[in-house]
């Protein structure tokens, strides 16, 4: 999938503040879920037992926080873009809040705005404040700063 806005470097420098819009939906399925607990050794039953969180505490099983979280980045290759750099680096998080579980066949999608660029030695960092949202509920999944940079 083509991102929604593809912009140079020296654009990129003037995008502070720029609402990058949203992204499509993408539904959480309990394979995803279980091949995300295999790869992190994390076997919590209400995220790979399906009838026993049926009596938890949600009712179903929901996707890792982290699973979440890490959605961010196929969802920013549909929103945003710099084209003739060198290199794209995911740089980290600055801030990270998990603000409601994510029940398996939930669809998601994500928001995002650049909140500040910033030049740094041969390119520039972007702060992105960046919402993962669940379909029919008013609070959303995750709440995150992601950092990216871009070198020249």
């Amino acid at each position: 999938m083509m991102p929604n806005l593809v912009v140079d470097f020296d654009t990129l420098l003037t995008m502070s503040g720029k609402d990058l819009g949203t992204t499509d939906y993408r539904e959480i399925t309990q394979q995803q879920i279980n091949l995300f607990a295999d790869a992190t050794d994390d076997q919590q039953w209400i995220h790979v037992d399906p009838e026993r969180a049926k009596d938890g505490p949600f009712g179903a099983p929901i996707a890792h926080g982290f699973l979440t979280l890490s959605l961010i980045i196929p969802f920013w290759g549909e929103l945003f873009d710099v084209d003739g750099v060198t290199t794209k680096v995911n740089y980290g998080l600055d801030k990270v809040r998990f603000t409601s579980p994510v029940k398996v066949g939930s669809k998601v999608r994500m928001n995002g705005s650049i909140a500040e660029v910033t030049e740094v030695k041969g390119g520039a960092q972007i702060k992105v404040n960046a919402t993962i949202e669940i379909e029919g509920q008013e609070r959303p999944a995750v709440v995150a700063e992601f950092l990216a940079r871009f070198y020249k």
